[in-house]
């Protein structure tokens, strides 16, 4: 990587490390203790339920924070979107860290819980469509798949540190981990948007951006425009997004499955999600390589189909309670099969888009998608119940959304050798709204 290409990149992997962190953490908490402080009046599986379903609630804000983000992004600029995100999510997952419990303050506890998931869904969704916009429109010809697919990387690297934090804290006898252990990770956020917030102000505007800038053809209305020209391509991203269940099941769902229904060591079911994220930023540049050499659907159709087999393995692992099998299937699947879908979307999505509504199609279509992924634990949870044997009515539920994938990237053009100037263009490109 060279030159400002590989400054975006690497702004974009950075930033979302950092702010996916502050995402996963949450994920990790509402999966091993949420349930016990902020709804200890339930049943366990009930309580596991409420918790679980605490952590999809902040995808119900995604879709709204998209149409916000989306708008100022492809109106006023990528970086504004980029240091915006940063800012609101290191504030709220702080915030959290200092809530009181239910002991403390009764239903008011859950209620300040979700006002606050609200606030980092909002923000996290502007977060991978201006970092993918951003390295996209930097980067050089034929390489555009190798270069977004940092940000997915960063992604998986927040993930690794999200977990890695909460080795210890998981450690901790029970007491502490309740009072004030699971306390840490959040108020480490600080840090985390301090450091982000630097290295996004440095980062400058897009090429793509100042020629809009330059020649007056920046969309003043760019969901007019997205929503009248390509309200197709939307759809389409919206379908085919739903691979992200693969990640929140496998994040969220199993693990709760372990540790609380299998009763399985929470230290090493967080070792898998640490190896399994290790393999993922190792594998994700090398499939956004051969997805710009042999093209985005194959790498893209063969990661979902891999996800659909290797999930009933994994959670039948679970369910036997073969450590070893655990972190096999764990690894290969997310961390490696999976990884194919993560290398090839960030580019596959944004090519579908011209510039003058690429970071508002992108953030609604996926957050849209994202929404029903991240309610993906909770339905599971719901449907298959929470006793040894649902892992198969999870793994068929996890199968059906990965076929929904492949059917939406099937109909999609192939887009990997399309100049970037000419991504996205429809008969009635260049009507200014």
């Amino acid at each position: 990587m060279q030159g400002k290409p590989r400054k975006a990149a690497i702004a974009a992997w950075i930033g979302s490390a950092l702010e996916y962190y502050d995402f996963f953490i949450y994920g990790t908490a509402a999966a091993l203790v949420f349930s016990k402080i902020f709804f200890p009046s339930s049943s366990p599986g009930t309580g596991t339920l409420l918790a679980l379903a605490t952590f999809g609630v902040g995808y119900l804000a995604r879709p709204v924070g998209a149409f916000v983000l989306g708008h100022v992004g492809d109106r006023f600029g990528r970086k504004k979107v980029l240091v915006t995100t940063l800012v609101m999510m290191g504030a709220s997952t702080f915030l959290v860290g200092c809530l009181p419990t239910y002991d403390d303050v009764g239903m008011l506890a859950p209620i300040l819980l979700v006002t606050l998931r609200l606030l980092q869904g909002f923000s996290v969704s502007g977060e991978q469509a201006g970092a993918n916009s951003m390295t996209l429109e930097h980067a050089p010809e034929g390489r555009r798949a190798y270069y977004t697919s940092f940000t997915l990387n960063g992604t998986q690297a927040g993930q690794i540190i999200a977990t890695a934090i909460f080795l210890p804290i998981a450690a901790l006898p029970e007491d502490q981990l309740l009072s004030w252990g699971w306390r840490v990770p959040f108020w480490l956020s600080i840090v985390v948007a301090a450091v982000g917030l630097v290295i996004r102000r440095t980062l400058e505007e897009t090429p793509a951006f100042e020629q809009e800038v330059a020649t007056n053809t920046v969309a003043k209305m760019p969901l007019l425009v997205l929503f009248r020209e390509q309200w197709r391509d939307v759809l389409r991203v919206v379908v085919a997004a739903v691979i992200a269940s693969v990640s929140t099941i496998f994040t969220v769902h199993a693990l709760s499955y372990a540790v609380n229904t299998m009763h399985l060591e929470r230290s090493p079911m967080l070792w898998v999600g640490v190896l399994a994220n290790v393999a993922a930023v190792i594998s994700i540049p090398l499939w956004g390589r051969l997805s710009d050499r042999i093209g985005r659907k194959p790498v893209f159709v063969g990661g979902s189909l891999g996800c659909a087999i290797l999930m009933f393995a994994y959670l039948w692992s679970i369910s036997v309670g073969n450590y070893v099998l655990i972190f096999v299937a764990g690894i290969v699947m997310f961390g490696i099969v999976h990884s194919a879908t993560s290398a090839v979307w960030p580019a596959f999505y944004g090519e579908m888009f011209t510039t003058r509504v690429r970071l508002s199609g992108m953030a609604i279509g996926t957050q849209i998608g994202f929404a029903i992924a991240g309610f993906a634990p909770t339905i599971a949870t719901a449907v298959a119940g929470t006793g040894q044997g649902s892992w198969l009515g999870v793994s068929l539920i996890t199968a059906a959304l990965c076929l929904i994938n492949v059917a939406a990237v099937a109909t999609a053009k192939e887009t990997y050798r399309i100049p970037t100037e000419q991504l996205g263009r429809t008969p009635i490109q260049g009507v200014k709204a």
